[in-house]
């Protein structure tokens, strides 16, 4: 089977499909746009990877620099990559984007997969992208979808059935591990892993952790925040204002290779998130055995077991959110029971063995 992947070769998604499809001897080619390393794919006879190696700035950017032609530019380079590659299928991952320059090329079987802001954002800029969203759903064979509730929202725009293929969790990546930190035994540490932008209400949890800190004094609490993002200054400011900044680690950007390394480094692991299509490290938080305090959006109450593998809160509301850590850092031995429940659930729902099985079969029956 040969399937070409469009899709941003820089993401940790896109890593993780990738390389789990093509050690089950599926014959890839990748082709992104955006700069990514070569080392986090393994080095497969049967992948094969190409990208235009442009600036990722482009693609942040929200001023309209979609409309500049940055994806049409390339189309006839992709198409001459589909025809010397002759692929039994193409596969777009993020609608709005990859999945432009995969209706264009005009080849079936065609699927897309939905990620996130490629659904709940970029339909509502304008009409413009309103149509050109239902265009480029019109285009595909199958659309898949990781959550119920972002397949509710891709209904909006086509008759065609939704797929749910959840991003699985590599558990044998993602695992307990001893913690070799230059944290005291005593510390309990909560944090994130996330990028640090408005939509994943930090600031609500540093806020949560101010009125942790100032109703347990005696309690060793640490705060990690793991990522960057252009929120990074603002938070750090607000830090200092609580006066936190003693019992708060900002790290800035990490390597993806490190990162179930640093989940490891938690005793709770907290995502406020304002919006939020799917969770993927609230999962990923959980296969380390990890209890997780998540708010009430997006996929989160799909993923999480409420009072069992986590909790979930409010959004926007840093007291809920308060309440719940409470719960876990005063007792430990729930804690630690809530983090083994967690892994219980990734491991039967979330495994990306699993998830890579069933994807497998799309690709089979949309074959035959």
């Amino acid at each position: 089977m040969k399937v070409m992947i469009l899709a941003d070769p820089a993401s940790p998604h896109t890593i993780k499909w990738v390389n789990a499809l093509s050690k089950k001897g599926v014959d890839i080619f990748l082709y992104g746009l955006t700069e990514y390393k070569p080392r986090y794919y393994f080095s497969l006879k049967n992948l094969r990877i190409y990208s235009e190696e442009l600036d990722s700035a482009v693609f942040a950017r929200k001023d309209g620099s979609f409309f500049k032609a940055v994806y049409l530019k390339q189309l006839k380079n992709l198409k001459m990559y589909v025809k010397e590659y002759k692929p039994d299928i193409i596969h777009s991952h993020y609608a709005s984007s990859y999945g432009l320059l995969g209706a264009w090329t005009g080849f079936h079987p065609y699927i897309i997969s939905a990620w996130g802001s490629d659904v709940f954002n970029f339909p509502h800029q304008s009409f413009v992208h309103n149509a050109l969203f239902r265009y480029i759903l019109s285009k595909a064979d199958k659309i898949l979808s990781t959550s119920n509730v972002m397949a509710k929202e891709v209904k909006k725009y086509t008759h065609k059935e939704v797929l749910i293929t959840p991003f699985g969790i590599d558990t044998d990546k993602f695992k307990p591990l001893k913690r070799d930190s230059s944290y005291n035994p005593d510390d309990i540490v909560i944090g994130t892993i996330k990028t640090l932008e408005k939509k994943y209400g930090i600031d609500y949890l540093i806020k949560a952790f101010k009125i942790l800190k100032d109703k347990h004094p005696k309690v060793s609490l640490k705060l990690l925040l793991i990522g960057g993002g252009s929120e990074s200054e603002s938070l750090k400011k607000l830090a200092d204002k609580l006066e936190l900044s003693n019992d708060i680690t900002f790290t800035g950007f990490i390597d993806y290779k490190d990162i179930q390394k640093f989940y490891n480094l938690l005793d709770i692991y907290v995502s406020l998130s304002l919006e939020e299509s799917f969770g993927v490290a609230a999962l990923e938080a959980g296969a380390c055995s990890i209890p997780v305090v998540v708010s009430n959006v997006g996929g989160f109450p799909e993923i999480i077991e409420n009072n069992v593998t986590g909790f979930i809160v409010e959004k926007g509301n840093e007291h809920s959110a308060a309440k719940a850590i409470e719960k876990l850092l005063l007792d430990k031995e729930f804690r630690i029971d809530m983090g083994k429940r967690g892994r219980e659930r990734v491991m039967e729902l979330f495994d990306l063995k699993d998830s890579v099985t069933k994807m497998l079969d799309i690709y089979e029956r949309l074959i035959k």
